[in-house]
């Protein structure tokens, strides 16, 4: 699975091939892919504790989407139970002056993982060259040679040590409806529901373009970028658990050593 999502480096994207209620590597079995996903979950939670105490590694998750795509959800869902000692999370809204006054990359790299951390960005820098481009808010010249820019920005980050996975939730404009709907019907929800949400709607087609761009020309050997169908929200997170515990696994961790002699202490 973790190969069959994966965007490889220099690959053209047509999202309109990708489609967003597939569930085949699954045969599209909710109960039996919920009940992969609680192992995988069990899994992850060891993993997360041996990458903490081994104190090296560090690990980002860039989750993408456009709204109502299930960022929140799969945070929620994927870390059920990990211990928050060791998982943070780095939410990306409208900029503040304080962050304009710097370059775009300034308030990203601050919040990037330490070692033993895993850092989930709920959104993440990649809003500009999305945002930006669909709002025209910077000119084509200056978005445009970011892509290289968030390249050599993600190189050094795993070059110091840093394991990067991207995810893309693709949900189809049908689903992002009947989401938007719910929010406005169920008055738990409520909350959740922006007219904004509604502008950007609109703009469908232009961010799908946008989308196509990022992960046409980001997706690298060090800093892969994966489109997940995100219509089945358990199929959503079987795949990200998955491709994360393959990747945790493959870092082959140790626990340190113990202090020279354990074995020859008695605790009264």
């Amino acid at each position: 699975m973790n190969e069959r999502y994966r965007v490889k480096p220099e690959q053209k994207i047509d999202l309109s091939e990708w489609d967003p209620s597939d569930t085949t590597a699954f045969d599209g079995d909710k109960e039996a892919g919920e009940e992969a996903t609680a192992k995988l979950n069990k899994g992850l939670e060891a993993l997360q504790e041996l990458l903490y105490a081994e104190g090296k590694r560090k690990v980002l998750l860039v989750l993408q989407a456009m709204d109502t795509g299930g960022k929140d959800g799969v945070i929620r869902h994927v870390f059920d139970g990990v211990n928050p000692q060791g998982v943070k999370v780095a939410s990306f809204k409208r900029p503040t002056p304080e962050e304009l006054a710097h370059d775009y990359l300034w308030r990203v790299h601050k919040v990037t993982p330490g070692s033993g951390e895993i850092v989930i960005f709920n959104r993440s820098h990649y809003e500009d060259v999305l945002v930006v481009r669909v709002h025209n808010l910077v000119p084509e010249g200056v978005w445009s040679r970011r892509y290289d820019q968030i390249n050599a920005f993600e190189k050094q980050l795993a070059e110091e040590g840093t394991t990067i996975l991207k995810f893309f939730l693709h949900i189809n404009k049908d689903e992002q409806k009947e989401r938007l709907q719910a929010r406005l019907d169920e008055p738990d929800k409520n909350w959740k529901f922006a007219s904004g949400d509604l502008a950007e709607r609109a703009l469908w087609p232009e961010y799908q373009k946008a989308y196509e761009a990022v992960l046409s020309r980001t997706s690298t050997a060090h800093a892969p970028w994966y489109i997940i169908p995100a219509n089945r929200k358990w199929y959503r997170d079987l795949v990200i658990s998955q491709i994360l515990v393959e990747t945790l696994e493959g870092l082959e961790m140790r626990f340190p050593p113990a202090e020279e002699g354990l074995d020859r202490i008695v605790i009264d």
